[in-house]
């Protein structure tokens, strides 16, 4: 299964601006999109989305055209010299934000919460509400040490490829054609997975 739309921002992250901003989308991605949706789930707001396929299908298409966005500016944009890099970092709120919104108008993350993690609910064990809360938290931090070992392995390979202007262009368009893909997969049936 290729990486998914999550992995992708977060290796284009850490290759074109380095661990630390890579490491800030994978927070966002993980334990900023957790605030909302665990609580969603928990409280069972996303069984109105499983069972509207109208909200499903609007969020699938707003987390499609998200993503052929962001492929599209990484296509786009033409890679900052290394000096202009150093004045114009990205902020690691502004790298957080990008993250979480990624990961929350990406359907697939809260579907598979809603249809993996009853599964393992023992109404009879005690509050249900608790554990899906539980559930859902573990999956995310499982999710934190995922795609927090590919910023740092997308980091070293970043460094590498900045020294060199042509490696980075290529990545950069590389990356953001594998993102649109993403999108349009999401658009046309396919999911998207981590």
């Amino acid at each position: 299964m290729p990486p998914g739309p999550d992995s992708m921002l977060v290796i284009a992250r850490g290759i074109g601006q380095g661990r630390g901003v890579a490491l800030f989308t994978v927070l966002g991605m993980t334990l900023g999109a957790g605030m909302v949706q665990l609580p969603l789930i928990a409280f069972g707001v996303t069984t109105v989305i499983k069972g509207s396929p109208l909200a499903f299908a609007a969020l699938k298409w707003m987390g499609a055209a998200y993503l052929v966005w962001l492929g599209f500016r990484l296509i786009y944009t033409a890679p900052n010299a290394p000096a202009e890099q150093d004045k114009r970092p990205v902020k690691p709120l502004a790298a957080a934000r990008e993250g979480m919104i990624a990961n929350l108008v990406n359907p697939w993350p809260i579907t598979f919460m809603v249809a993996f993690l009853p599964q393992f609910v023992d109404p009879h064990a005690g509050s249900v509400t608790l554990q899906l809360l539980m559930l859902g938290a573990t999956q995310k931090m499982t999710g934190v040490l995922v795609l927090g070992a590919y910023a740092l392995a997308s980091g070293g390979i970043g460094s590498w490829i900045m020294t060199r202007p042509r490696a980075r262009l290529w990545q950069q368009r590389m990356a953001g054609i594998f993102i649109v893909g993403l999108g349009l997969r999401m658009v046309v049936g396919g999911g998207a997975s981590r």
